[in-house]
This record gives C-alpha cells, sequence and structure tokens, in this order.
C-alpha cells in the first residue's frame, strides 16, 4: 500500500501589529510557536510522544529566535524530551518548506508523524536583525552582480514597472485584501483555525483595517524610494507604499502532518493530503517572480491544470507579486486569497508558509473545492509552490 502525506490539522496564533505594543508584542517568540504546538496536540488528543519531528521556520534567527527556536519550543509546550526540533530559514516561505520536508519524510517512509510550523516576532526581532551590521552576501556575490543587489521593495517596485501597474491597480488590490480578510472575520471563517495565546486576550487579526480604500491609500509617500535608487533606476515611478505592501508581523501556526495509515491508526481524519511541491530560484534583482514558474511546475508535478484548483493562496508580499503572477498565469483572481491575503493579514514572516495552508485548506472545506494551491515568493529569489487536495 502506498503511502500518502496527509494533513490532520492546522492551526494559527491572531495575527499582531510587529511592533511595541502589538497584541503579541509581550509574548516570546518560543511562547508563541510553544502555544500553537500545544493547540495542535491538545486538538487532536495526540499523545506528543508519537511525534517524530517538529520542522519550524523563522527568519530572523537572532536574539530571542536563536539557538534553534523550534527546538526551544518544543521543550517550552512540554513535549518529551525525546522529539526533536529543527529550524529552517527558506526566507518568506521558511514554513512551507517545513510542510514540504514534513511530507516528503512521511512520503518517503522515514516518519510517521511531523509537525510543521513557524514563527516571527516582527516586535520584539525586527526584520533585518539577522544582518545588521554584517555583509551577508561576500565577495563573489557582489562579482557576480557588480551594479548591486536590492531588497525586496525594490524588487516589488521592479515588478510593477515591468508589467505596468499603476499605483491605483495597486492600491485597489490592497483594498480588496482588507475587504475580504474583514469578511472572513465577520463571517466566522477564520474560527475554526485560531487558536488563543496565553495571555492575550484578542483573537481578532489586528493588521485588518475594514475602511482600507484606494483613496484612503492615495496619500501615502512610496516606502523604498532613495535618492541613490532612483539614480540607479530612473525608470521607476515609486508606487510601492506601506499601504499596498504587507505589515510587520508577529503570528505564529502549525501543521499536523502524518501518514494516511498513522491517522487511521490513532482514529484521526485527515482533511487533506499534499499532491505535489516545487521549489525554485529566480532572478534575485526580480527576487518575488519565481512564483510564477513555482506554480507552472508544481501544476505539471500534479498533473492538473488551472481550471482544476479551486482556490489559490499567493503570499501577498506586496501587490505587485499577486498581480504579476495572475497576469502570467492566467489564473482566476476570483479564487485568488479570497479570505484575504498578506496585505491585511500580515506577514509574519516564518509562520507565513503554514499560515497560508492554514487559511486554504479551511477555504476548500467551506466551500467544497477539491484542489488548492499555495505559493511564496522569497529573498534572495526562490519561491516554493504546493498543491493540496482536500479529503
Amino acid at each position: 500500500m502506498s503511502t500518502e502525506a496527509v494533513i490532520v490539522d492546522v492551526i494559527r496564533t491572531p495575527v499582531g501589529r510587529g511592533k511595541p505594543g502589538g497584541i503579541l508584542s509581550g509574548v516570546h517568540p518560543v511562547d508563541l510557536l510553544a502555544g500553537v504546538l500545544t493547540a495542535l496536540v491538545d486538538r487532536n488528543d495526540l499523545d506528543p510522544a508519537l511525534i517524530d519531528d517538529v520542522i519550524g521556520g523563522c527568519v530572523s534567527q537572532i536574539g530571542e529566535q536563536s539557538y534553534n527556536i523550534t527546538r526551544n519550543a518544543v521543550l517550552a509546550a512540554g513535549f518529551p524530551e525525546h522529539v526533536p526540533g529543527t529550524t529552517i530559514d527558506r526566507q518568506c516561505g521558511s514554513s512551507q518548506q517545513a510542510a514540504t520536508f514534513a511530507a516528503q519524510a512521511v512520503l518517503a517512509g522515514h516518519a510517521d508523524i511531523v509537525i510543521a510550523c513557524g514563527v516571527e516576532s516582527m516586535s520584539r526581532v525586527p526584520l533585518g536583525s539577522s544582518a545588521a551590521g554584517a555583509d551577508p552576501y561576500g565577495t563573489r556575490i557582489r562579482a557576480r552582480y557588480p551594479d548591486g543587489l536590492v531588497n525586496q521593495g525594490v524588487s516589488a517596485e521592479l515588478i510593477a514597472a515591468k508589467w505596468g501597474f499603476t499605483r491605483d491597480e495597486l492600491d485597489e488590490f490592497a483594498a480588496r485584501s482588507h475587504r475580504l480578510a474583514e469578511a472572513a472575520g465577520e463571517s466566522g471563517a477564520f474560527a475554526t483555525e485560531l487558536v488563543p495565546v496565553a495571555g492575550v486576550d484578542s483573537l481578532t487579526d489586528e493588521t485588518v483595517r475594514p475602511a482600507t480604500s484606494v483613496d484612503s491609500l492615495a496619500g501615502l509617500n512610496p516606502a523604498f524610494r532613495t535618492d541613490a535608487l532612483a539614480e540607479r533606476f530612473p525608470e521607476l515611478d515609486w508606487r510601492i507604499t506601506p499601504g499596498n505592501s504587507s505589515p510587520l508581523t508577529d503570528g505564529a501556526s502549525a501543521a499536523l502532518i502524518m501518514s494516511a495509515e498513522r491517522a487511521s491508526q490513532l482514529g484521526l481524519t485527515p482533511r487533506a493530503r499534499f499532491r505535489s511541491f516545487s521549489v525554485v530560484g529566480s532572478d534575485p534583482l526580480y527576487m518575488l517572480t519565481g512564483v510564477i514558474p513555482a506554480t507552472s511546475k508544481v501544476l505539471d508535478r500534479a498533473g492538473l491544470t488551472h481550471d482544476d484548483i479551486d482556490a489559490y493562496e499567493v503570499n501577498e508580499a506586496f501587490a505587485s507579486v499577486p498581480l504579476a503572477w495572475a497576469r502570467e498565469t492566467g489564473a482566476d483572481v476570483a479564487k485568488l486569497n479570497p479570505r484575504g491575503g498578506a496585505i491585511a493579514l500580515g506577514h509574519a514572516l516564518g509562520s507565513s508558509g503554514t499560515r497560508l495552508l492554514t487559511t486554504l485548506v479551511n477555504q476548500l472545506e467551506a466551500t467544497g473545492g477539491r484542489y488548492g494551491l499555495q505559493t511564496m515568493c522569497e529573498g534572495g529569489g526562490m519561491a516554493n509552490a504546493t498543491v493540496i487536495e482536500r479529503l
């Protein structure tokens, strides 16, 4: 009998603003991740001693998020000491890669039960902390790219210019994200995926702004323009603002992944199964475009077409990314991030992959859809894509 890797459960915390005073800013990131690990096993009445591995994503692995935060969270969750944990960094796709590694371990027969998870506390460990005062590239990369690499915001600007998206188009997509997220929250659609955080009263996503409109976003200034960059890229109109970008965010999420056989033995009902995976590298200057070839590759591996897909989760790091993805793939935009995306729901870097998976599983269940596809652009020019099938 062939082995299947199935998703038994997926959960997330509410998202908090990634700055002092945000609803999760008073929670140590180890405790934040430990909370979803505990909630996951408690919800499924699972003995944590049975877990073969815990694989977590985290991007800024420094300070409170250093020293293998996933292993620390496993111990903080009270799991037996023999349960291991490891932390990986594939930039924004870290926990999506964690889910892929977990599923692949099951498919290979090397594990029966694995938790994939992720965390980022951007209020306590600010973005860029891990490279502060250091050169993350070295001489050989600089020799390969003598004009210099850029940050993701500039890449988003280059994408907007290449595909010709106007400021109004970018802002309208951002406003759509907030509208959809607000509607999902008001309808109770997130109720099955949200778990409380100890010491935090709110179960509401703090980053959703229901009043957001094109008019309200119009007054925001470009976030990434500098005089030096404007001189280097004279073709840019500088359209990427804080309003059409994902906000700095705190959050954690987790997925319980196991073999179908083990789930049956434990009396657990799988909610979805993994159909295919892909990971690609892309131009590090246009570093956010990898979602386009990653999508093509994952569909080919699954033997599916866009007509088969019922819902997409394409991470909204910046509005230009899903818009370019939709333009190139021809996917039905009505199926794209139907509960809102990271512009509204935040982008807690290490958590975002399993956060998207959580929302995708719940969307398929709510609508009766069969196939879902998620894809995530990543720093350095990479992207992951995953196809799941609802059971």
